[in-house]
């Protein structure tokens, strides 16, 4: 069961050609929660992309996070980690 879900937000930058993938992990049960909560935490950054860009979303759960997996990296109950622009390989494996 999902204790929190690792979301990817597609963000437009000044002076990039394409947005790119924001990654945040964050500490809700319900999807939805978590995917409007990268979606606020993402439009710190810049302007969320309002369409589809090379078959990818502008906003995507990527994978549930167990509360065991979220206990391993320090992400507790109801927090939001931004893990920035590189593929967060570390919270996909095992």
């Amino acid at each position: 069961m999902a204790a929190g879900w690792l979301i990817g937000v597609l963000v437009e930058l000044v002076g990039e050609p394409a947005p790119l993938r924001h990654y945040f992990a964050v500490g809700h049960e319900d999807q939805a929660k978590c995917e409007w909560t990268a979606l606020d935490w993402a439009g710190r950054t810049g302007r969320i992309a309002s369409s589809p860009v090379a078959g990818q979303e502008p906003v995507e759960a990527i994978r549930p996070l167990t509360l065991a997996r979220m206990k391993s990296f320090g992400l507790a109950p109801g927090e939001v980690r931004e893990l920035g622009w590189r593929h967060p390989r570390r919270w996909l494996t095992g």
